[in-house]
C-alpha cells in the first residue's frame, strides 16, 4: 500500500523514504526540501512551463520530420524526431528547444554537468510512456525524473 499512498495521496505524502509526516508538513514549496529557492532562477519547474515546453518539443519535432517526409505527413516518424532532439539536446546541453524557449533547464540530482545520453534516455522512454510523467512527488519529480536522477529546473 505504500506504493499506491505515494501519489493516491497527494505529492505531498510522496517524499523520499524515511521522510516521516513532520518533514511534509514542513515543507512549503516544491524543492524547499532540497535546498532550492521557491521562485526564480534555480527553484523547481512548474507542471504547466514543463507541459509547454513539451507541447513545443512536439510541434518542432512534427515540423522536422514533414521536411523528410513532404509531401506526405510524418505520422510516426514524428515521434522518432522528438525522441531523436530529446535525447541529444538533454544529453548535451540539459534543454531542449522548448525548454530552452522557456526558461528549463534538466539537470542531475548528484550535481554533474551534463545529464548523460543513458539517462536521458531512461527519462524520454518513460515520458514517451506519458503515465510515470504524470506520477510526481512533492518535489514536482515525475517518476521519470527520479529513475534518471533528474530535476527540472528554472533558469530564469
Amino acid at each position: 500500500m505504500k506504493w499506491a499512498g505515494s501519489w493516491l495521496s497527494g505529492p505531498r505524502s510522496a517524499l523520499e523514504p524515511g521522510a516521516d509526516a513532520g518533514d511534509r508538513a514542513s515543507q512549503n514549496w516544491s524543492g524547499e526540501r532540497l535546498g532550492l529557492p521557491e521562485s526564480g532562477a534555480g527553484a523547481v519547474a512548474s507542471t504547466g512551463r514543463r507541459a509547454a515546453a513539451l507541447l513545443i518539443d512536439v510541434i518542432v519535432a512534427g515540423l522536422v520530420a514533414g521536411l523528410f517526409t513532404a509531401p506526405e505527413l510524418p505520422r510516426n516518424w514524428s515521434v522518432l524526431a522528438w525522441f531523436l532532439i530529446t535525447v541529444v539536446t538533454v544529453s548535451l546541453f540539459g534543454f531542449t528547444p522548448g525548454k530552452a524557449v522557456l526558461g528549463v533547464r534538466i539537470v542531475r540530482m548528484d550535481g554533474a554537468s551534463m545529464v548523460g545520453v543513458p539517462r536521458t534516455v531512461v527519462r524520454t522512454v518513460l515520458i514517451f510512456l506519458i503515465i510515470p510523467a504524470v506520477i510526481w512527488d512533492a518535489d514536482r519529480r515525475g517518476l521519470h525524473d527520479r529513475a534518471a536522477g533528474t530535476i527540472a529546473l528554472c533558469t530564469r
